[in-house]
């Protein structure tokens, strides 16, 4: 065995001993670890180590987890960015970005897969599901776990894909289900999957795009369809940036979310994930009231193992808490790729190290505006068949919903759709529906994730630069 292969072993097992102990874990274990990766990652990865030299940077004259450098998100799409030997990728994923019609590859080895796959359970059972050992001894019955989004099956190359299918087979009851087909959105299974909850008693865990949810929420109170889900209910859903949630702002959805499924605002957990970093970052409500602890701001709480700075755009420097800049995330568990990543995520750190996300950074005139991109971006990213993919997610529920028989179901009412605009009247949903295009070709989308997945697969056998 080789030097850096016994130093990477190493550091694969000194980074998961900090992940197993949890969000509440020794916090100044971080930084000697940090010094150490970063010294690993300088020699086994070349275009880190060739970034670094540019910058004037060696672990020679770095002595602070801050010094170290952070490669940009968009340095992903053109080049292979690995610290361990290309032949051992065992898992490659999509990164999102902002670029329609260009993705980079993430890969990771299997040290590197554990490491993810550990970090994204500890933060899901902390932060979605932290009543889930008291359920149990209980006697309580698990959260079915339905799930908004492809299956590994269908898109093996998505990461989002295998995150999911993690979250089903260890937090989920065996009833637990995707309800993406090749035909939209499961409609009629997701309904009688609402109406057993209701007779049954057992709770519903929805996991999926924010968008997904408001083109949900829409279409019930049209119909005037709504559930009484059992207590314990919740949503994890990704996207909804900018401090709005798809066409509503947060305080609308929230309202929503208890209007049709009776789910309370501080049960509904907003999640932000990124290829090119390994751990996801939830928001706190749902932790904070299973613990007994003082109501508070909304925030995604780094881990123990993690750092997030937020940098000024300009001159991505470390800005003082309460200032709008780029998000910076470090994390131990990117061993296989790169320690720091800096984001195009603009956001605002909180005094104890915390932050909130408020969307994507926008240039105007060559220059980072502090102004998000009025574009929302969601859970599965910006490019064009993710897009796509998205699209057909709500056009397939807002359709889907409109055939729905309701059966012995009684609908109230229908109210007003709250659909507001920035420049505009609201919209109705018959104006979405004409706008989306009656004639989406829903297959096609499905096809191409297909076919991108079985070439991510292929891409797996023998790591490319190139997607």
């Amino acid at each position: 065995m080789d030097a850096l292969t016994a130093e990477r072993e190493a550091l694969a097992a000194a980074i998961g001993a900090r992940i197993e102990a949890g969000i509440n874990g020794d916090a100044a274990a971080f930084e000697p670890l940090a010094l150490r990766l970063f010294a690993y990652q300088y020699r086994a990865n070349d275009p880190f180590r060739e970034y670094c030299d540019a910058r004037g940077v060696t672990p020679e004259n770095v002595d602070r987890w801050e010094q170290i450098p952070a490669f940009p998100t968009n340095a992903f799409k053109d080049t292979l960015v690995t610290s361990f030997p290309q032949e051992e990728a065992v898992m490659a994923q999509l990164t999102s970005g902002t670029t329609a019609n260009k993705r980079g590859q993430i890969f990771r080895d299997a040290q590197g897969r554990e490491l993810v796959f550990a970090a994204n359970r500890v933060m899901t059972e902390a932060y979605l599901f932290p009543d889930l050992k008291a359920r149990e001894a209980a006697g309580k019955p698990r959260c079915r776990v339905l799930i908004l989004a492809p299956s590994p099956q269908m898109a093996p190359s998505m990461g989002m894909a295998m995150g999911m299918e993690e979250t089903r087979v260890r937090f989920g009851a065996d009833n637990s289900r995707f309800l993406l087909e090749r035909s939209g959105i499961d409609i009629k299974g997701m309904v009688e999957a609402l109406t057993e909850a209701e007779r049954s008693g057992q709770p519903v865990a929805f996991i999926g795009a924010t968008g997904a949810f408001v083109y949900f929420f829409q279409a019930c109170q049209k119909r005037g369809l709504s559930f009484r889900l059992p207590e314990g209910s919740r949503i994890g859903d990704g996207g909804g940036y900018r401090g709005r949630f798809g066409e509503m702002d947060r305080n609308q959805y929230y309202r929503m979310a208890e209007e049709i499924l009776r789910i309370q605002a501080d049960h509904c957990i907003n999640v932000l994930g990124m290829a090119e970093s390994a751990t996801n970052y939830f928001e706190n409500p749902l932790h904070d009231r299973t613990h007994g602890l003082r109501p508070g701001p909304r925030r995604m709480i780094p881990p123990p193992w993690t750092r997030t700075q937020v940098v000024d755009p300009h001159t991505l420097e470390p800005l003082p808490a309460g200032e709008v800049g780029l998000l910076r995330h470090f994390d131990l568990a990117n061993l296989p790729t790169v320690l720091g990543v800096q984001s195009d995520n603009l956001g605002v750190a909180l005094e104890d190290g915390s932050f909130r996300i408020i969307g994507r950074a926008q240039v105007e005139d060559g220059k980072v505006s502090l102004l998000p991109a009025e574009r929302t971006v969601g859970p599965m990213g910006d490019n064009r068949i993710f897009r796509f993919l998205e699209n057909y997610v709500n056009f397939s529920i807002r359709f889907k919903m409109g055939l729905l028989s309701l059966g012995k179901r009684q609908p109230r009412a229908p109210a007003p759709v709250p659909n507001p605009t920035a420049n505009g009247p609201a919209r109705s949903p018959e104006a979405d529906m004409e706008t989306m295009g009656a004639d989406c070709p829903c297959g096609e989308g499905i096809e191409q994730l297909v076919e991108q997945g079985q070439n991510g697969d292929k891409e797996r056998e023998k790591p490319s630069g190139s997607s």
